[in-house]
C-alpha cells in the first residue's frame, strides 16, 4: 500500500494491534486525527497514523501521561526531554519502593513488632543529610576525645557507611538494620569499650599496634582448635591461651600475670558481642566490601579458655 491509501478505523486496528476503542479514544483527544471522513461520515486514516499509533502505544507502556504524549507527537516536545524528565521521575518511585520492600521483607522475616516497624520505616526514609549526622553522632560517641592519630582516622574510615544514591533492596535492609545497631545504647558503650581499651593499648609503651592485629592473632591461633573440636578447658588448650597472653601482654607493655590474664578477658569479651561482627557485616553489604570473616566463635572460645584458667 502507498502513502496515499486511506483506512477504515477497523483495518487500522488491525495493522497496530489496538483495539477500535483505543483508537477512537485517541482520535477524540486530537492525538491521532483521521486524515478524511468518507461519504457516509467515517473516519480514515494515512499510514502516518500507524505510525503515531506505534509510537502512542510504546509511551503508554512506559507510562506516560496523554497530555503529554500529544506534546510528543505533535512535535512540541522532543522525546528525548520527555524520556530524560520521566527516568529522573521513575529513579524516584523505584527507589521508594525499594525502601518499601526493604521494610515489608524485614518485618516479615525478623517478626517485628508495630513499634519496630515503625522505627524501621523512619529509618528508611532518612535524608542523606540525616543518615549523614547519624552515622557521625555513632563513630563520635565511639571514638570522641580518644586522640585524632592516623590508626583511629583509619579505623573510623572503614567502620563508616557509604549509602549508594542507587542502593539496592539488600543495601536498603542492611542500612537499616546498621541503623537500629548506631542507636543501641548498649551496642554503644560497647564499641566504646573497645575504643578505650584499643587507646590503652596505644599508649602503652609507646607501642601502636593497630586493633586488627590483636583479632588477627586470635583468629590465627583459634582457627585451629575450632576446626579440631578442641575444648576451651582441655590441656590442648593450653599453648593456644600461653600465646594469645604472651601477645597481649607484648602490646601493654607488662607481664603475663593475673591482671593481665584479667585485662585480656575482659578483652576477649568485648570481642565475642556477636553484634560486633553483624556490625561488620552488614558494614559490607552497604558499601560493596567482601564479606568479613565471622571472628565471634574465636574471641567467645578465647574468652572461654582464659577464664578456666584464671584463678577463682
Amino acid at each position: 500500500m502507498d502513502g496515499d491509501t486511506l483506512y477504515s478505523i477497523g483495518e487500522l486496528a488491525r495493522r497496530t494491534g489496538l483495539t477500535v476503542k483505543a483508537i477512537r479514544f485517541y482520535s477524540d483527544r486530537g492525538i491521532v486525527a483521521p486524515t478524511d471522513r468518507s461519504p457516509a461520515g467515517y473516519r480514515r486514516y494515512d499510514i502516518d497514523a500507524v505510525a503515531r499509533l506505534d509510537l502512542v502505544r510504546t509511551l503508554r507502556n512506559l507510562g506516560l501521561d496523554l497530555p503529554t504524549i500529544r506534546r510528543v507527537v505533535d512535535r512540541e516536545l522532543t522525546l528525548p526531554e520527555v524520556a530524560a524528565t520521566h527516568a529522573e521521575a521513575l529513579a524516584v518511585q523505584i527507589g521508594v519502593l525499594r525502601l518499601r520492600h526493604a521494610v515489608l521483607t524485614a518485618v516479615a522475616e525478623r517478626g517485628l513488632t508495630a513499634e519496630e516497624t515503625d522505627l524501621m520505616h523512619k529509618l528508611a526514609q532518612l535524608s542523606e543529610d540525616e543518615r549523614r549526622r547519624l552515622i557521625e553522632d555513632f563513630l563520635d560517641s565511639a571514638f570522641g576525645g580518644l586522640g585524632a592519630g592516623s590508626a583511629f582516622a583509619g579505623i573510623r574510615r572503614s567502620m563508616t557507611p557509604e549509602t549508594p544514591g542507587n542502593a539496592d533492596t539488600e543495601q536498603v535492609r542492611a542500612w537499616v538494620e546498621w541503623a537500629e545497631l548506631a542507636l543501641d545504647p548498649d551496642f554503644r558503650a560497647g564499641m566504646r569499650r573497645t575504643a578505650e581499651d584499643h587507646a590503652a593499648e596505644q599508649a602503652h609503651g609507646g607501642i601502636t599496634v593497630p586493633r586488627r592485629d590483636f583479632a588477627a592473632a586470635v583468629r590465627d591461633q583459634v582457627g585451629a582448635a575450632l576446626a579440631a573440636g578442641i575444648e576451651p578447658a582441655s590441656h590442648q588448650a593450653d599453648p593456644i591461651v600461653a600465646t594469645l597472653a604472651a601477645h597481649y601482654a607484648h602490646i601493654l607493655g607488662r607481664p603475663d600475670d593475673t591482671e593481665l590474664r584479667r585485662l585480656l578477658l575482659a578483652r576477649l569479651e568485648s570481642g565475642s558481642d556477636p553484634r560486633r561482627d553483624r556490625y561488620f557485616q552488614l558494614l559490607a553489604v552497604i558499601n560493596g566490601w567482601p564479606t568479613p570473616q565471622n571472628l565471634t566463635p574465636a574471641f567467645a572460645w578465647s574468652a572461654q579458655a582464659v577464664r578456666a584458667r584464671m584463678e577463682p
